[in-house]
């Protein structure tokens, strides 16, 4: 499974476990304390970090990937692990099947979410298992707690690729204008993906060398600062009552409330009690930052969305309806699309899995680093084009599950680092609660129907951390000279431009002509000038090509010194040899 398991000092001399000896393990592993529980401070989990209480000067043990753990204690941090990826697993489908997105029926979105929680556990179980490709040296996996979920990056994408395909007709509106449910478009996103994943398969094969020259940071971190940018747009119109029609300035009768006047205490967009809804998430999260445990610090933005719920269900905000309606258990493919290709979106998402392979390239790395394994030579190096060739099949095989394009998290290399924990069974655990969290869609119905605000208070924390994600490339592995800093003004100048007037570039071409064809590539054009991040790479990629590396005046004195030094030396050096032969 993996080649780096622990091997024996003298290999072939172990005795082979026999059927009684692991029927003997077994009964070790969940009929014994020492199997079950261990001698782990599970205080230390969850011990708050209050003023007046005492800390802990006892450091638990560190779990490395092969080392023996507790049942109970793999399932409490597996548990851990899942919560913490919790939010960014649902925020996607909820926000592309809402109103700013495709405008799928209540039942289709609570099938999405259901779904994605299924399909994150079951391809986080190829991350984490590392499977040898039969007879070649490449590997599918990282074989580490490397959990997947959805790309935020996919986001800014489709909810402009949606409006573009309700204006151009692909999707149908009512005869008032208002956006009817278009589940062939988001049909389309998932066969445009399926389609482009193909290429961050053939980037696993580049040499990992050549990749970071092709897509440095230079590139990648500015690309996720837009891509979390144009991100919170959507999470403070949420957390003011809604993304939808309801936030427009003269909304039809119907919308005239958020999130619809038939819905329970309705507001109008904006309203006091709206915005209080969603800064008590905010707070929340906050104070379990200072005063929480490290399962609450891990787990922070759910508790905060816990709490947000809690008093809109006391206010009165919950519609019920969908919870009773929805079904008992779920599974993929209880609702399916029609999968086809849209031509204006293959540029853009193909620019999304070129970014999905570098966040890929820095997460692994993290989680090398996190779980104290090697960080550099050819397993570390196979582990990366693993990742990255795990992360490209995923994506394939979650369009064709339903589910947008799918990538490595990075917010659980805090929680190892946290835990202390880095065994591969949490992982497991992990993908076990996700998978029966996703089958029971009554649980999926609870989230769907969380008030717009609620929601919102937790996406705008969420999509700010991504923003603060591409700030930590930039700032780990760009120097900022001239050059650099010229290539970062440069392509942040249009993909700031075009995320904070999104509309500049859709007057440019006027043709109204019969030629399906031509359309849909201007259309692509348009869609890929008017997607910041998009812009913003393939700037960055090519100014960092093409321009030449410089050398700083206060690099050149430092040479030109140390040259002048080293030409005296050897002067010297050579004096002194003739004045020894004289």
């Amino acid at each position: 499974m993996d080649e780096d398991a622990p091997s024996q000092i003298v290999p072939g001399q172990g005795p082979k476990p026999t059927l009684r000896s692991r029927a003997l393990g077994v009964k070790k592993t969940f009929l014994t304390r020492d199997g079950l529980l261990g001698n782990y401070d599970y205080g230390f989990l969850f011990r708050p970090n209050l003023p007046f209480m005492r800390k802990s000067k006892r450091v638990p043990p560190f779990f490395g990937l092969h080392d023996r753990i507790p049942v109970v204690l793999a399932l409490v941090l597996g548990l851990q692990h899942a919560l913490a990826m919790l939010a960014g697993i649902i925020t996607p489908p909820i926000i592309m099947s809402g109103a700013g997105g495709a405008n799928l029926t209540g039942e289709q979105t609570q099938y999405l979410v259901s779904t994605a929680l299924i399909v994150s556990g079951l391809l986080s179980i190829i991350q984490i298992t590392r499977f040898r490709i039969l007879g070649t040296s490449y590997h599918i996996g990282t074989g580490l707690i490397s959990v997947v979920g959805i790309s935020f990056a996919i986001i800014p994408v489709a909810t402009g690729a949606f409006a573009q395909m309700y204006a151009n007709g692909f999707c149908p509106s009512a005869a008032d204008g208002t956006p009817l449910p278009c589940p062939d478009g988001y049909g389309a996103i998932l066969g445009t993906a399926a389609v482009c994943a193909l290429l961050e398969i053939l980037i696993s094969f580049i040499p990992t060398k050549v990749m970071l020259r092709i897509f440095p940071p230079l590139v990648t971190g500015p690309t996720v600062l837009l891509i979390g940018v144009s991100l919170i747009e959507s999470g403070m119109q949420n957390w003011a009552g809604g993304a939808g029609l309801c936030a427009e300035a003269s909304p039809p009768d119907f919308f005239a409330l958020c999130p619809n006047i038939g819905a329970p205490h309705a507001l109008p967009w904006g309203s006091a009690e709206y915005l209080g809804l969603g800064f008590s998430v905010f707070v929340t999260i906050i104070l379990c930052e200072r005063f929480g445990s490290p399962l609450m610090k891990s787990t922070s933005v759910v508790i905060g969305l816990l709490v947000g719920c809690i008093i809109a269900a006391a206010c009165g905000y919950f519609d019920r309806s969908g919870v009773d309606s929805a079904p008992a258990v779920s599974f993929i493919w209880v609702h399916t699309f029609k999968l086809s290709v849209y031509g204006p979106l293959v540029l853009p998402l193909l620019a999304v899995f070129i970014i999905c392979a570098c966040e890929a390239i820095g997460d692994i790395s993290a989680t090398c680093d996190v779980s104290r394994i090697e960080i550099e030579g050819e397993l570390f190096e196979s582990r990366i084009r693993g990742g990255i060739l795990a992360d490209g099949i995923n994506g394939v095989l979650a369009a064709l599950a339903t589910i947008s394009p799918m990538t490595t998290f990075a917010q659980n290399n805090g929680v190892i680092l946290m835990s202390r924990c880095a065994n591969r069974v949490a992982g497991y655990c992990c993908c076990l609660f996700l998978i029966v969290m996703g089958v029971f869609s009554k649980f999926a119905a609870a989230l769907v129907a969380i008030p717009s605000p609620v929601i919102g208070g937790m996406t705008t924390f969420l999509f700010c951390s991504v923003s603060v994600s591409g700030m930590a490339i930039i700032h780990r592995g760009v120097v900022f000279n001239r050059r650099n800093r010229f290539i970062l003004t440069a392509s942040l100048c249009l993909g700031y431009g075009a995320t904070l007037v999104p509309t500049y570039f859709s007057h440019v071409f006027t043709y109204s002509g019969d030629n399906t064809g031509l359309r849909g590539f201007l259309d692509a054009i348009v869609l890929v000038m008017e997607t910041g991040f998009a812009v913003t790479a393939f700037v960055s990629m090519i100014l960092n090509l093409i321009l030449a590396e410089e050398i700083e005046h206060t690099e050149e004195v430092e040479e030109d010194s140390t040259q002048e030094t080293e030409d005296r030396e050897t002067k010297q050096g050579k004096d002194s040899k003739v004045g020894s032969e004289v």
